[in-house]
């Protein structure tokens, strides 16, 4: 099976990066996590995303908050799938992030989630993956039930209680 890069910009971003490590693990899914700035390790960032499909990589998550420039940089540097999270911080909640991650030039794909959207990221690579994983299908398709069944639930306990 091939892994999930994880790039923080920063060491402050693994509160919202845990969430994707975490749904990762659920799903047996392998991957590894590293702090690459496009600003100040630019060196670092661009030989991991230019070395990463014979890493065994098969899809990159980059969380980055501010000028966001991160998830841009590697994408600039591979065609595996790259996936933005757009970090809440400083003065405009994540705005300025989300822009920065969700507007690519053409040529250069980054798919983007919410803000903080790190169970998205996570979640948006292992369908990436589970096109050639009958077993990660498998696992999503039953995910998928398991929330479905949870909504109903709370419908048929607020249905009782009004």
């Amino acid at each position: 099976m091939k892994k999930v890069g994880i790039i923080m910009g920063s060491d402050s971003d693994l509160p919202v990066v845990s969430k994707a490590v975490d749904t990762l693990k659920a799903f047996g899914v392998p991957y590894e996590v590293h702090i690459f700035s496009a600003h100040r390790t630019p060196v670092e960032a661009r030989d991991f995303s230019i070395n990463a499909r014979k890493n065994g990589f098969g899809a990159i998550i980059c969380a980055a908050g501010m000028a966001a420039h991160l998830a841009g940089a590697i994408a600039a540097n591979t065609t595996i799938p790259v996936v933005g999270i757009p970090i809440a911080s400083g003065g405009l909640g994540g705005m300025d992030a989300l822009l920065s991650t969700v507007q690519m030039p053409s040529g250069i794909p980054v798919a983007t989630v919410a803000v903080n959207g790190a169970v998205n990221s996570a979640l948006l690579c292992i369908q990436m993956l589970s096109i050639e994983d009958k077993n990660l299908a498998d696992k999503l398709d039953a995910k998928r039930k398991a929330d479905a069944d949870a909504v109903l639930a709370k419908d048929v306990n607020i249905a009782s209680k009004l």
